[in-house]
């Protein structure tokens, strides 16, 4: 009876068994899904231009600066102007009690004395050799006495007249008198300046760059410089071809365009273009890719990837000057996926209503 029923229940328990697992065996498998393709975007490079600039520092002046330093040394006996005043070439700034002057005036007043004493011996000597009383040597003798006295005197008064001119200061240029260190009764020397005298005739900038950048720069160019939230446009006059021994770097000078409004001695920035490419094929600097090195980019033919080499040219922080490797019918992948190399198949993401997106789709349909 106990083993009947052993039989019984194991009989059940393998019905039960089959109804498990012979369904699920008899089930067809499910078939694997299929990975879904990287999506992508692409666009043709484009013509575009590329501009890279260097920003340096510049000093205001003005475009006629002339410090006043006396021709003689002596005594500050007479001022005529003050720092602020504003002057015109020619006038007196101060005179200088000058003591070669009286020297001057002594050895001009001897030449003097001996001209008139040689040309009145000439005078004799000429109505003698007109008797044949002297010969002709000696008549010779008496003209270059007189010629020679005569030089002399000259240059004496040359001399003379040098030092009264010299102890009045004038202004060499019209302007404004920027500072002024003369005071009355003070010695004045033949080494340091009496004032600083500044022009009307507009601004300028000065400004020191590298050997690299000055070579970029020539006479006529044009620079942007700005102060304050306000943009000025300067020339450029002078190019330096020896360096500063201090700093090293080369002196630039530009006169600047409507920039009355720049005190001198201000400090301006400037931006100066040291490398240009017109109209030359672009691409966005993301799209590009470098391997020790060598750049690339990645192409999209038809759904598959290919990586192609390209040489770069100038680039900023958004465009790339592209100088070979691809042409402007190529379409170039600009967003990265891990999935991106050789031969790879993707897919071109389409957006609605961008021209870029519109030109690729085509590009795209057509290959």
């Amino acid at each position: 009876m106990k083993t009947r029923t052993k039989i019984i229940t194991g009989v059940i328990a393998v019905g039960v068994l089959a109804a498990i697992v012979v369904p699920r065996v008899l089930k067809p498998a499910p078939e694997p899904e299929e990975a879904a393709l990287p999506v992508v975007k692409a666009e043709m490079p484009e013509t575009a231009t590329i501009t890279l600039s260097k920003e340096v520092i510049g000093t205001v002046e003005p475009a006629d600066m002339v410090y006043v330093i006396p021709k003689v040394a002596g005594e500050i006996v007479e001022i005529y102007v003050a720092a602020g005043d504003m002057v015109t070439e020619g006038q007196p700034l101060c005179r200088i009690d000058n003591k070669q002057i009286d020297s001057s005036k002594i050895s001009m007043d001897a030449a003097q004395v001996a001209l008139e004493t040689a040309n009145a011996n000439l005078s004799r000597m000429q109505v003698l050799y007109a008797s044949g009383d002297i010969s002709a040597q000696v008549f010779e003798q008496a003209q270059t006495s007189a010629e020679s006295a005569r030089l002399q005197y000259e240059g004496a008064k040359l001399a003379y007249d040098l030092q009264v001119e010299y102890s009045t200061v004038t202004a060499p240029i019209s302007g404004k008198v920027e500072t002024s260190s003369m005071e009355l009764h003070n010695m004045a020397t033949q080494s340091a300046q009496l004032c600083v005298i500044t022009g009307e005739g507009g601004k300028k900038v000065s400004f020191s760059v590298a050997d690299k950048l000055r070579e970029v720069l020539a006479v006529g160019d044009v620079i942007m410089m700005e102060k304050q939230g306000t943009d000025y446009e300067a020339t450029i006059t002078e190019v330096g071809t020896m360096v500063d021994a201090v700093s090293g770097l080369f002196p630039i000078e530009a006169s600047v365009k409507d920039g009355d409004a720049l005190a001198p001695g201000v400090k301006i920035q400037l931006s100066i273009v040291s490398d240009e490419a017109e109209n030359a094929m672009t691409l966005p600097v993301d799209a590009i890719y470098y391997d020790g090195g060598d750049a690339y980019v990645y192409t999209f033919d038809n759904g598959t990837v290919h990586k192609v080499p390209v040489e770069v040219g100038i680039y900023d922080s958004q465009k790339a000057e592209i100088l070979s490797g691809v042409g402007y019918e190529d379409l170039v992948i600009t967003t990265w996926s891990s999935e991106l190399a050789e031969g790879a198949t993707v897919e071109l993401k389409a957006e609605e209503g961008s021209e870029e997106t519109t030109a690729a789709e085509s590009a795209a349909s057509e290959q």
